[in-house]
């Protein structure tokens, strides 16, 4: 909610919602999914890295992170969701 944090400190929680998104746990797949959707829609600068990590994680295969891939990147294109990402 912090609306003066810099982008870097979100920034580097990407490598973490990478290495967790094979995990099969439901809570688990569902927090990553979470995470790298609000972190994409907070900047145009980390809606750019959370894009590029969705298409690292859509490399994996397994369906913990086909699934995550493909609901984030439906989330981060939409066009209501990109009007909405200010700066």
């Amino acid at each position: 909610h912090d609306k003066q944090v810099d982008d870097s400190v979100f920034a580097a929680f990407l490598p973490h919602i990478v290495a967790g998104a094979d995990d099969p746990r439901n809570f688990v797949k569902k927090a990553v999914n979470w995470a790298l959707r609000q972190i994409g829609k907070r900047s145009h600068s980390l809606h750019a890295q959370a894009l590029a990590t969705v298409d690292a994680i859509a490399q994996f295969d397994t369906p913990s992170a086909r699934w995550i891939a493909n609901d984030a990147r439906r989330e981060l294109t939409d066009p209501k969701t990109i009007a909405r990402i200010k700066r």
